[in-house]
């Protein structure tokens, strides 16, 4: 099984009613790296760039609110202005103040780059890794979307269960081939629980399936965008197959446009789960943007084998 360079720490705190597990890494008082990580995900998701960090950090990796060792809310759905509520309860919480340098994977890419420009003065250096957002939806299909949410409420999604922790870690492998046997296995551990009959359940709320009934529209995320104040890393692993979420690349490449003066990485050999496939990679760029500071005059492009 992997073996951590740097063990994380557990630590809990009461957000917004709720007990909300943060996985630790470095000392208090050390410059803090906020890292949010995405959908069904956990905190421990990180551990393979900490390993690869070699300046001195305070990291903290939130579970978010319904997945890992945080508590479920009793809810019908997850609203994503909830995830802005529990990081701004969060920083305050833990970091006080002072401007963090905040990291999101995905989902927690998208509620990073909301969040900096809803906080300004909150985050010093932004990295988005593989958070393109949705599809921008027109209101014609907001009935629908409603009418289908109705409908999961009635018929509630499952999540199954798995025999073993090995069970669990060959299912990590399925989803992300690239992912090594040890570090599934690592990973195994904390995404998934052990039920009263030994089998393993997956560290996250069955709610998350259902639908959102409430339509993502990019007009309104860019207005959030227009007011980063901090410099931006935009990370993008080069086989990955997100964008298709988004809407396709050529959406991709108007939304980096709607950040202007923001670092470009593409990182190689690596696909959605970036920062399992290239940790090093991941940690290189992470430090390498907070020493040099915003870029400015445009896009910077970098490619990280």
């Amino acid at each position: 099984m992997y073996s951590p360079r740097h063990p994380l720490r557990s630590r809990t705190v009461s957000i917004r009613g709720l007990r909300y597990h943060v996985c630790e890494w470095g000392e208090a008082g050390a410059p803090p790296l906020v890292l949010l990580h995405g959908w069904m995900d956990v905190g421990a998701s990180f551990q393979f760039v900490v390993d690869q960090l070699q300046r001195r950090w305070h990291v903290l990796a939130p579970d978010w609110r319904g997945f890992g060792a945080t508590e479920w809310p009793a809810a019908d759905c997850y609203w994503f202005a909830d995830y802005l509520g529990d990081l701004d309860a969060l920083l305050d919480a833990l970091c006080g103040a002072a401007p963090v340098t905040l990291l999101g994977h995905s989902m927690g890419g998208n509620v990073a780059l909301l969040y900096a420009g809803i906080r300004p003065a909150r985050v010093g250096h932004l990295v988005n890794i593989e958070g393109f957002g949705l599809r921008d939806a027109r209101p014609e299909e907001a009935p629908q979307r409603y009418a289908q949410w109705l409908d999961e409420l009635k018929a509630r999604p499952g999540l199954r269960d798995y025999e073993s922790l090995a069970d669990v870690a060959s299912r990590l492998r399925r989803t992300n081939p690239r992912l090594s046997e040890d570090k599934a296995q690592f990973l195994a551990q904390h995404w998934s629980t052990a039920g009263a009959d030994g089998r393993r359940r997956l560290a996250g709320d069955p709610a998350h399936r259902l639908v959102n009934p409430v339509l993502y529209r990019f007009a309104e995320v860019q207005a959030c965008w227009a007011r980063i104040r901090a410099p931006v890393l935009w990370i993008e692993g080069a086989q990955t197959d997100a964008h298709k979420w988004a809407g396709g690349a050529a959406v991709l490449a108007e939304r980096r446009a709607a950040l202007p003066g923001l670092q470009y990485a593409v990182v190689e050999a690596a696909g959605h789960m970036v920062h399992h496939d290239q940790p090093a990679a991941v940690a290189r760029l992470i430090e390498g943007f907070v020493d040099a500071g915003a870029v400015s005059g445009g896009v910077s492009d970098a490619v990280c084998g």
